[in-house]
């Protein structure tokens, strides 16, 4: 039996899913005799592949980047699962809407800066005028909620979608699992 081709993918958010999903430890050992990571901020690939049988996606979608992303992913991916209450909602990210991209760049870039006080034009992707979760953009398969999801939510989620086993999201993220 082939291993099935997992991605993992880092938009706009702060690693936290990342974290908890390192966090299962020496499960990832059976997690990897199932799958193999073919894209990942934890892994030196950098480009998307062509083909993803699961696609886990962190953050929400904030820049004109995140959102060329998050469709290559999708057009690329079997399985999209939004991990984490960012992807989901925009949770944090989205914070900044009620004040604009501009007035965000402005307080970060000029008003807090002691020096070189600029905003970026190249380093900085251009950022949308409101913060959105993904499924505003493209179809998400799976909702992992939790900021982060536990890592017991990962590992059983995980274990399902690879092994076609059944999924109970509502299960898995009840006080603690």
């Amino acid at each position: 039996m082939s291993k099935l081709k997992l991605a993992t993918v880092w938009l706009d958010g702060c690693s936290g899913c990342h974290m908890s999903f390192l966090d299962l430890d020496e499960r990832l050992l059976a997690i990897a005799e199932l799958v193999d990571v073919v894209y990942s901020p934890i892994v030196d690939a950098k480009e998307f592949p062509d083909e993803v049988d699961i696609a886990l996606v962190e953050g929400a979608v904030a820049s004109v980047d995140d959102e060329k992303k998050i469709q290559k992913i999708r057009a690329h991916s079997k399985t999209l699962v939004a991990m984490g209450d960012c992807a989901i909602t925009g949770n944090v990210p989205s914070m900044r809407n009620p004040f604009g991209p501009e007035a965000i760049l402005e307080r970060a870039y000029i008003q807090n800066a002691s020096a070189q006080q600029q905003i970026p034009s190249v380093i900085v992707p251009k950022l949308l005028r409101v913060v959105r979760p993904v499924h505003e953009f493209v179809k998400v398969d799976v909702f992992l909620p939790g900021c982060p999801p536990s890592a017991d939510t990962f590992y059983a989620a995980l274990t399902a979608l690879v092994t076609g086993g059944p999924l109970d999201i509502s299960a898995l993220t009840r006080f603690g699992a």
